[in-house]
């Protein structure tokens, strides 16, 4: 024992370090949800939107306590909702308020998203969102503001926010989500989503139309890949429940990193030591 501990203690002389994962420091992260009229498709028992409302809740409920969240709702156009708030009752609220509209414009919602997040980086919405040439560079990424010594970070290092992503990944006006993704990745916000639906779809009839209504999973996985988030599906509400809970406990911990780890290994080099003395004894 002695010799154990007087080895740990000269291994810790090297200061070694280890992989390890740390608890984040997410303190404000926003819920994107897809009020399109495609979510009022029944794939996804009661309906997709009915599964959405109640999986948000559930990931609304599972958020420690010092978490802000906010809610944006993304239809043919996108609004914040509910503004970041560590008010669980208020959020439950705005969740329960989403009505279902016409349109998707995911590009939109998480331009908006990002800019809740990010008001210190003076992303310009209204002039992205109606295509200046100013406002976009050569190609369609958003420029960031003239004059600001911008500097891209790796895609997912702000640690202290998150987009989740609710849709089924079709959209059809607005900006391109893959666009607003990249302006996403180099401000080092990490979008993870969540695909709802299924991908051969279900045909929905309403007001004298017809429409085919597939999942996109393409387009939802490359946002989560271009942003070092990650991609779930979901088949069934049950699924999608579990997956917003499993999403929000891993979001409060940050990606593997190196961590100097020289005290722990001293600390139990001189444990081992004393042990080893009293034996002696």
């Amino acid at each position: 024992l002695l010799l154990a501990g007087l080895a740990a203690l000269l291994l810790a002389t090297g200061r070694p370090q280890a992989l390890m994962h740390m608890p984040a420091r997410v303190e404000t992260g926003i819920l994107a949800m897809d009020m399109s009229g495609s979510m009022r498709a029944a794939d996804v028992a009661p309906s997709r939107i009915g599964a959405a409302q109640a999986a948000a809740r559930a990931f609304v409920d599972a958020q420690p306590q010092h978490v802000r969240v906010g809610i944006v709702a993304v239809a043919g156009t996108a609004a914040l909702v509910q503004s970041p708030t560590t008010r669980r009752d208020d959020l439950e609220a705005a969740i329960e308020r989403l009505q279902l509209q016409r349109g998707t414009a995911l590009g939109s919602g998480l331009l908006i998203a990002l800019a809740t997040l990010l008001p210190q980086a003076r992303i310009d919405v209204e002039a992205i969102l109606a295509g200046r040439p100013s406002a976009v560079g050569p190609r369609g990424v958003p420029r960031p503001p003239e004059g600001d010594a911008f500097k891209p970070v790796p895609p997912g290092s702000n640690a202290s926010t998150a987009i989740v992503l609710l849709s089924d990944g079709q959209s059809n006006t607005g900006p391109d989500p893959l666009k607003i993704a990249e302006l996403a990745a180099q401000r080092g916000v990490p979008i993870h989503a969540v695909g709802v639906g299924s991908p051969e779809g279900v045909t929905l009839s309403t007001e004298g139309w017809s429409a085919r209504v597939r999942l996109d999973e393409a387009t939802l996985r490359q946002l989560a890949t271009m942003t070092a988030g990650e991609y779930f599906r979901a088949g069934d509400a049950a699924q999608l429940k579990k997956i917003y809970r499993t999403l929000a406990k891993r979001i409060a911990l940050e990606k593997p990193r190196l961590v100097e780890i020289t005290a722990r290994i001293a600390a139990l080099g001189a444990i081992v030591a004393i042990a080893g003395e009293l034996v002696g004894i």
